[in-house]
């Protein structure tokens, strides 16, 4: 093979080299999106404080709440009008809110929660209240599932009011999760 056939050769090489090399850098934010279906307290802790790590450190952050995780989004004040028995029945068993949920091992008959919240307070840790001001804050967006939303009788009425709320399906998380540059799953 001659020099210059060597050259034009290497060149194409370099050039599909660059074209991978800036797919690759242009295929994912710096983002990070959370599917959240654990309704419990120490796993909504968790995906809080990372997500506000993530923000204060200039990521944009997206959390889906889905299924059980629901819970931590219902609004203790509200009470929406016109549910059927079963829905009814969901927000009877179902903590309304995130200040009711449990933990997932040593809830010890409900006094997990209380010795969480005052170990947090102790330590300086912000409490799940605050977490979720500070989100708000952040610019962190909550998307809500409208299917599980459907599937356990809740109505958009009941949610809390938080400023980057919104309601979507698993589509978009999963379009939003293909963009970013974490995804997690709690």
């Amino acid at each position: 093979m001659e020099d210059n056939q060597r050259l034009d050769v290497q060149q194409l090489q370099i050039e599909e080299l660059k074209q991978k090399i800036e797919k690759l850098e242009n295929g994912r934010k710096d983002q990070l999106s959370i599917a959240i279906v654990s309704g419990d307290l120490d796993k909504v802790l968790a995906a809080m404080v990372i997500s506000i790590a993530a923000a204060a450190m200039d990521t944009q952050v997206k959390l889906f709440f889905s299924f059980w995780s629901l819970a931590a989004l219902r609004d203790p004040k509200k009470h929406p009008k016109g549910k059927d028995f079963i829905s009814k029945m969901f927000g009877l068993m179902l903590p309304k809110g995130k200040n009711k949920l449990s933990l997932s091992k040593m809830n010890m008959g409900g006094m997990g929660p209380k010795m969480i919240s005052m170990l947090m307070k102790k330590q300086n840790v912000m409490s799940l209240e605050k977490m979720f001001t500070e989100a708000g804050e952040l610019g962190i967006e909550i998307i809500i599932c409208e299917m599980s939303m459907g599937l356990m009788g809740f109505k958009r009425e009941e949610m809390i009011d938080y400023p980057n709320l919104s309601y979507a399906g698993a589509a978009t998380f999963v379009a939003d999760a293909g963009e970013s540059s974490i995804q997690l799953f709690i």
